[in-house]
């Protein structure tokens, strides 16, 4: 009985934390969507993404980021040349996502009057945590567009 017990736990577990994982695709989670944000916001202010760019951006070590851009790159996120970093289709797709809704929480607890520095600390935590369906939902009642916060056009 104690095995059932277990089996049980574990299966409830994992139907528990299986929505975070359900709505992203294989092997990536909080820090790996960081990743692809951090590479897409840099391309988009200045053009060439090199692994020690994206180091000093997120405040982590070179080589975090080499792991983290192997692991990436193994998964089809990125594709890595000589010098840098880029973000293939899937990535774009994922760190697109994951900027709109960084601007979307960042502009609204600026505009609950939170503290721009806190703001954004706690908004990248933020993105992570909904599904597609409960964020789009929640942008639609609210209805915002993450405009008040930093934007960036593709």
């Amino acid at each position: 009985m104690g095995n059932f017990a277990v089996k049980l736990a574990v299966e409830s577990i994992q139907r528990l934390t299986s929505n975070h994982r359900e709505r992203r695709p294989m092997a990536l989670r909080e820090s790996g969507e960081d990743y692809l944000e951090s590479i897409y916001v840099l391309s988009k202010h200045q053009g060439i993404v090199r692994s020690i760019d994206v180091a000093e951006y997120l405040g982590v070590t070179k080589a975090s980021v080499s792991k983290a851009m192997a692991t990436l790159e193994s998964n089809g996120y990125v594709e890595m040349g000589k010098r840098d970093v880029h973000l293939t289709e899937r990535g774009l797709e994922v760190a697109r996502q994951m900027w709109e809704r960084h601007c979307f929480f960042v502009g609204l607890l600026e505009d609950a009057g939170v503290a721009p520095e806190v703001a954004s600390q706690e908004g990248c935590h933020m993105e992570h945590c909904l599904s597609e369906e409960s964020f789009e939902k929640l942008r639609s009642m609210l209805r915002r567009d993450g405009a008040s916060a930093p934007t960036m056009t593709d």
